[in-house]
């Protein structure tokens, strides 16, 4: 399963699947159409599923567009979503399975962004290969979604379960915010080293407009905030000692900065 990066709007990313033997593809969180189409023209791949992690525009924008394309496929969202997200067939709840060409994916709730929130994490497939986390506006890279629909003790428990992730997955959030988040990051937590380096390293590939997402998610527990509220640094950051409360002041405080 080859993975593509395909920039949309002011900065979303959309992904793309190819089973380049099958000449099958599917999209995750198709935000716009027409880049979408052109890359499954260059790839002379057909669309067969659209998976959708939530109900938000810049997520399924290009849902109708790409089924008057390929009215076959099939588009999959949470169950809590239903009548949100549009041409939704398939309604899946945590624990449920996805398949595309020969790799299966878990179905993740995490509710928290919003109330229907879900990921799809495909397990490597051999000792030497990494994990795939498609994981909408859950967590970002260095740092996490606002709370549109649900509360902090929701999206703390989210996040819980995709820290549990091994350190080898490769995070595939749908936004290019590193550098905004790390510049919060080091301001709460102005002694790690490993977030400061991270800032330098993710400044750099900026400058040369590098795309800093996929990241990987043992680096997102060394230096994302928001998976380190039972951390004494950011505890004390937050003067909190209570870890929702903790995460509730790090989240308050962040949609401010």
């Amino acid at each position: 399963m080859q993975i593509y990066r395909i920039p949309a709007l002011s900065d979303n990313y959309i992904f793309l699947l190819h089973d380049a033997d099958r000449h099958i593809a599917a999209i995750v969180d198709p935000a716009q159409a027409t880049p979408v189409l052109q890359k499954l023209d260059e790839l002379g791949a057909t669309l067969v599923a659209i998976f959708n992690t939530h109900h938000h525009g810049d997520h399924v924008g290009g849902n109708a567009q790409l089924l008057r394309q390929f009215p076959e496929a099939i588009v999959y969202g949470g169950s809590h979503d239903r009548g949100r997200i549009p041409g939704q067939h398939v309604f899946l709840q945590a624990g449920d399975g996805v398949k595309f060409g020969d790799r299966s994916a878990e179905v993740l709730f995490v509710p928290g962004h919003t109330r229907a929130h879900i990921a799809y994490y495909f397990p490597p497939v051999d000792a030497d290969s990494t994990g795939e986390l498609f994981c909408g506006d859950v967590l970002f890279s260095g740092g996490c979604g606002r709370l549109r629909e649900g509360t902090p003790e929701q999206m703390m428990r989210s996040l819980s379960q995709l820290r549990k992730l091994p350190d080898t997955t490769r995070v595939w959030c749908a936004h290019e915010y590193t550098l905004s988040n790390l510049r919060f990051a080091i301001a709460v937590d102005p002694r790690n080293q490993a977030v400061q380096r991270r800032l330098s390293e993710v400044q750099r590939m900026r400058r040369h407009d590098e795309a800093t997402i996929p990241t990987m998610l043992g680096l997102e527990k060394s230096t994302n905030p928001f998976l380190r509220w039972d951390a004494p640094a950011i505890q004390q950051a937050m003067n909190q000692r209570d870890p929702v409360a903790t995460f509730a002041a790090l989240r308050t405080k962040k949609d401010t900065f």
